[in-house]
């Protein structure tokens, strides 16, 4: 019923007009009980549907639904196999790797409105109000070295620049590895985790959080944070922007799956790092560094050149970039 009920949303969605119950039954073979039924079930998770007798249903506001039914209707392409909606769960990677564990496809997508558990990288808080965020994780079933997995934070990175291009118009700049950031502020992190053996990847999963419509931020995270709406002054329609975003993340996926690494991705990656060309601060273990960063190899790690001249290879760790998030 769900995927009919997606169905249905994406016709009258597609229609200006009005669609008539027989049109609908005969396109996707199901009765008129069955119409009436996933029409009620619509208005009942938000949208403003018109229904008038002769002359069939029209969609007139569905404001900012998020809902299994919306986002299957929004998506293009076959990218994504499987929806999973939470409207509130502790978080989306916790679920994505309990159904990666359950045997969840290669292109499942999980979504919550609210989670009460989110977290970052290395265990940091993320906040995730109801109704403002997206927030989301993708399970993957690559057929790659688990050395490879964490170049996936990077691919990703490019498909929510993208994604946020496309459906605000707003340029940001990526800050490496898992950040998308505008005007010295975050929009996006990105974790990506992973089930593996020596030989093999069993699942990845890569959670995305994006600021979407937040009109503030608790103080512990106000001078480092933005959101989309606060930038472009306006409500962005979150089911747009997951699908945008899954779009991207295709195209950018089947290019770093034919190379085997971000060979093919480099320069589009760098072009958008705001790393690139600035001072940056690097917190390694044996001992905190500056230097200036010149972008990124294949395997997805920051090139650095040290005060002494030295080039080293960052793999992971907290990279801060002066001019951003207070470091100056």
């Amino acid at each position: 019923m769900s995927a009919v009920k997606a169905e249905i949303l994406k016709a009258i969605k597609e229609e200006a007009g009005f669609v008539s119950g027989q049109e609908l039954c005969d396109r996707f073979g199901v009765s008129r009980t069955a119409v009436w039924k996933a029409i009620g079930q619509l208005k009942e998770e938000g949208f403003q549907i018109e229904a008038v007798r002769n002359k069939g249903y029209r969609l007139l506001s569905s404001d900012d639904v998020i809902t299994e039914a919306e986002l299957m209707s929004s998506m293009e392409g076959g990218f994504i196999k499987k929806i999973v909606y939470y409207e509130e769960t502790d978080s989306t990677n916790i679920r994505a790797r309990k159904l990666a564990e359950e045997g969840a496809p290669d292109g499942t997508l999980v979504v919550t409105d609210y989670q009460n558990a989110g977290r970052g990288r290395r265990g940091r808080m993320w906040v995730s109000p109801s109704g403002t965020g997206i927030f989301m994780s993708l399970i993957l079933r690559p057929d790659i070295l688990p050395s490879s997995a964490s170049m996936l934070t990077l691919v990703a990175a490019l498909a929510v620049y993208d994604g946020i291009k496309e459906t605000t118009g707003l340029e940001t700049v990526i800050k490496w590895p898992n950040d998308i950031v505008a005007e010295g502020k975050k929009l996006c992190g990105i974790l990506t985790e992973m089930s593996a053996e020596l030989e093999g990847i069993h699942y990845v999963v890569t959670g995305i959080g994006i600021n979407a419509n937040m009109t503030e931020f608790p103080e512990e995270v106000g001078e480092a944070a933005t959101s989309l709406r606060i930038l472009t002054g306006g409500p962005v329609r979150r089911s747009r922007l997951i699908a945008a975003v899954m779009k991207a993340y295709e195209g950018y996926y089947e290019k770093f799956k034919s190379c085997g690494s971000l060979a093919g991705l480099m320069d589009v990656y760098n072009e958008h790092m705001a790393n690139l060309g600035r001072e940056v601060k690097v917190l390694d273990p044996a001992g905190a560094y500056t230097g200036k960063a010149l972008g990124i190899d294949e395997k997805g790690e920051l090139i650095v050149e040290k005060a002494d001249g030295k080039v080293v290879r960052v793999v992971s760790g907290e990279v801060s970039v002066r001019g951003i998030y207070g470091y100056v």
